[in-house]
């Protein structure tokens, strides 16, 4: 090899090496352990076997070993199934693989082992240059677009324009970056371009190292895989400092009350993090520990005042119509929250009220 194809053996290897390296930490590391790191921690070994496989195959492919062909094929039928199960985690935060997961998996990992003991690489070249390289890619295709479903929302506030917690951000350079590695090895697979092949692994090293800058800049590995310390993670607690508090609070208030969010019946700890350019898990520290309140107690509080304000101004509105108006999505849960807040029924309120005023 020259100098240049050594340089871009290095960075390539490199990359693989990093990927295998952070995927063992994932699964063996108390401060990572969840059903998030799990997936992740098999995405990253996955496409790190299969790039370095591609390395080495595009640099040494006369004398290479079939076998090790049919390791980094059957590593890249795991991707896909990778990225869909950690979207999925960390977007429904589940702690436990539930069975059916579990069912989906053994149908995978199984049908590439069995599949490969069959009809080996090696006594079957074609079975896998042609058939198994398809459904490999289709079925990675398929739980792509899986995965964009999943992440739709986050998506269409990118193409937006709308800003995005760091976090978020991690989540979509992770997916955006399987979307370009799985890009450039169909278009190799086709033979579209070529150098397509090598360029697969110099992109993920790319994109590897622009996700532990995120992990730097300030996507915390607890936010990013979404572990909490129920889940048995140590984590020690970080108090806000006060002088963060009080502004973060007044944001809050300014925000609530400009751009009345709380009438959002869908409102999401999220959208309101990301009104103030927090994270989701600062802002529910801040309102557990330094306002005592929940996510719920906390904007409900805002619904019912600006519901007090309507009663006592509009004579139009039914009551119902009122807990609509200010963000409810049913009459029950308005008077629940009504009640909870003001120790009163709105129709009670709604006397007193008229009491007051004929007096």
């Amino acid at each position: 090899m020259n100098t240049g194809q050594q340089i871009l053996f290095f960075v390539s290897v490199l990359g693989a090496f990093n990927g295998i390296v952070l995927s063992l930490y994932l699964f063996i590391s108390k401060r990572t352990k969840s059903v998030a790191a799990l997936f992740l921690g098999v995405m990253l070994l996955a496409i790190s076997i299969r790039v370095a496989k591609s390395v080495f195959f595009y640099f040494n492919c006369a004398t290479f070993p079939k076998t090790i062909l049919q390791v980094g094929l059957s590593a890249c039928f795991l991707i896909g199934p990778a990225v869909f199960y950690f979207f999925k985690s960390v977007l429904q935060k589940v702690t436990q693989v539930p069975n059916q997961w579990k069912w989906a998996w053994g149908i995978n990992v199984g049908f590439i082992l069995i599949g490969g003991l069959i009809l080996p690489y090696e006594t079957h070249p074609w079975f896998w240059n042609k058939i198994m390289c398809t459904i490999i890619y289709l079925q990675w295709f398929a739980y792509l677009i899986a995965t964009g479903v999943l992440l739709r929302k986050e998506i269409r506030r990118f193409f937006k324009g709308e800003s995005h917690q760091v976090t978020e951000r991690f989540w979509l350079l992770l997916y955006g970056g399987n979307c370009l590695l799985f890009l450039l090895y169909a278009i190799a697979l086709l033979g579209v371009v070529q150098g397509a092949y090598i360029t697969s692994p110099i992109a993920f090293s790319l994109i590897l190292y622009v996700s532990i800058f995120f992990y730097v800049y300030g996507a915390r590995m607890e936010n990013i895989l979404m572990v909490k310390e129920e889940d048995g993670i140590v984590n020690a607690k970080r108090k806000i400092a006060d002088s963060d508090a009080a502004s973060w609070v007044q944001k809050l208030e300014t925000v609530l009350e400009a751009k009345s969010l709380y009438k959002n019946p869908d409102l999401k700890v999220s959208d309101l993090a990301t009104a103030i350019g927090i994270t989701s898990h600062q802002l529910s520290q801040l309102l557990n520990e330094n306002l005592g309140k929940s996510f719920s107690t906390f904007i409900n509080e805002y619904r019912v005042t600006e519901a007090c304000k309507l009663i006592a101004m509009d004579d139009r509105l039914t009551l119902e119509a009122i807990g609509y108006e200010v963000g409810f999505n049913s009459k029950s849960t308005f008077y629940t929250a009504f009640r909870k807040v003001k120790d009163t029924t709105p129709a009670l309120y709604k006397e007193q009220v008229s009491k007051i005023d004929i007096e």
